[in-house]
């Protein structure tokens, strides 16, 4: 090999640069060569706890994937040495800030480059793009993930928000637990269960815990029986949309019901079966040619009618100013509901009744967890890398990198 004086490109403090080269041909392009080797002026100091030693134990070489070079990988025959450190009562590797002890065979400042990459590309994108193994780029980006988020940081501005996210087809669940207030993913567990949320709390801290104000969730009782467990000071509030969406669900078995009856012609099922999102979608969110098909349908069919307005009118429990108001149009919703006389919307009624209390506190602490829909709509970007599904770990660090909060 050549000796050029390129060693200001390798500004490594430690270590020192014997030769230079190029390997032609490397994975279909031109490779630079370097070869270093500890520079003796320093003392060897211990990867593990910084100390300086005198003992060499043996000499050892690996190669290193380092920051190309333009379009030129780079490779580092890295020389190195193992030391006997008193300190530890060991033998371990010297620590020439170059690359670290037991990691990948790349280079501290090329795993950076690395994790850098990753903020805006696939694995699978970085590793085509620098011609590496997807294993090395995921473990990269996952060990400096661990560094940042592996430890579970539980400040939070005393509102949360809970709720599971779907992440797999075959109704495979983690829960999330959000800062309302800032945005930021604190914890992700796997399934929906009590247990799961248990986990959680078992691990925060007693002064977090009551520092905690209130919680937005579904009414999914796993979640409730946690919190009440474990703060009961905390208010529960339901989340409005969560319970605006089941309406939609209620709203959508009365129209399989409807399409189902014997006594309607061919023609009227149909136009009940093709219409299913027009029923569902926000009247504010209909396009100028899909307001006259829903009055059609609607004209069509009186059960259809009726719960349609009650999806409108339900929309309206959440503006009211005080807790008094708000009982209230519950009330007269339910009421309404009721007279309608659709096991569907009976069964909705009874589930709201049932979790009263939970509903009206939003008008004391006007949180949801309609944030948390931002976090699905990221996990469907993660989902690309599939490396997302084979290492939970790595997938929850993700999600927590994705949402840091304000």
């Amino acid at each position: 090999m050549s000796n050029n004086s390129i060693t200001y490109l390798f500004p490594f403090r430690r270590v020192k640069f014997t030769d230079f080269g190029q390997i032609k041909n490397f994975k279909g392009k031109t490779a630079l060569i370097a070869e270093t080797e500890p520079d003796l002026r320093f003392n060897p100091i211990c990867h593990e706890c910084g100390s300086e030693a005198d003992g060499i134990h043996s000499w050892h070489r690996r190669p290193l994937y380092d920051l190309p070079i333009g379009s030129n990988p780079v490779k580092i025959l890295y020389n190195y040495r193992k030391i006997e450190c008193d300190t530890c009562d060991k033998i371990k590797v010297e620590d020439l800030n170059v690359t670290d002890a037991g990691g990948p065979k790349i280079t501290n400042r090329m795993a950076q480059y690395i994790y850098d990459l990753c903020d805006k590309m696939t694995v699978d994108e970085v590793a085509e793009h620098l011609g590496l193994d997807p294993k090395t780029v995921k473990n990269v980006e996952k060990q400096f993930l661990k560094e940042e988020y592996g430890e579970t940081d539980f400040s939070h501005s005393g509102y949360l928000a809970v709720d599971e996210i779907s992440v797999g087809k075959y109704h495979e669940y983690m829960t999330v637990v959000l800062d309302f207030s800032t945005g930021r993913v604190i914890w992700v567990g796997n399934d929906r269960k009590f247990e799961t949320l248990n986990k959680f709390f078992k691990k925060m801290p007693s002064d977090k815990i009551k520092q905690i104000e209130a919680v937005a969730m579904d009414m999914w009782n796993p979640y409730i029986k946690a919190v009440k467990s474990w703060c009961p000071q905390a208010s529960i509030v339901f989340d409005k949309y969560h319970i605006i969406s089941d309406f939609n669900d209620v709203i959508d078995q009365v129209r399989r019901n409807e399409q189902n009856k014997e006594s309607l012609s061919k023609q009227q099922k149909d136009v009940i079966k093709g219409n299913r999102w027009l029923l569902l979608k926000n009247k504010e969110n209909l396009k100028k040619d899909q307001k006259p098909e829903l009055d059609e349908l609607l004209r069509l069919n009186k059960n259809l009618f009726k719960v349609y307005i009650l999806k409108e009118e339900l929309k309206y429990i959440w503006k009211q100013n005080s807790e008094k108001e708000m009982k209230k149009a519950i009330k007269d919703w339910c009421l309404k509901a009721l007279r309608t006389n659709l096991k569907p919307v009976i069964k909705f009624v009874k589930k709201i009744q049932d979790h009263l209390d939970g509903v009206l506190e939003y008008v004391n602490h006007q949180i949801h967890t309609s944030k948390l829909e931002g976090v699905n709509n990221k996990i469907k970007e993660i989902k690309r890398s599939a490396y997302g599904f084979h290492d939970d770990n790595y997938f929850k660090l993700k999600i927590k990198n994705a949402f840091p909060g304000n």
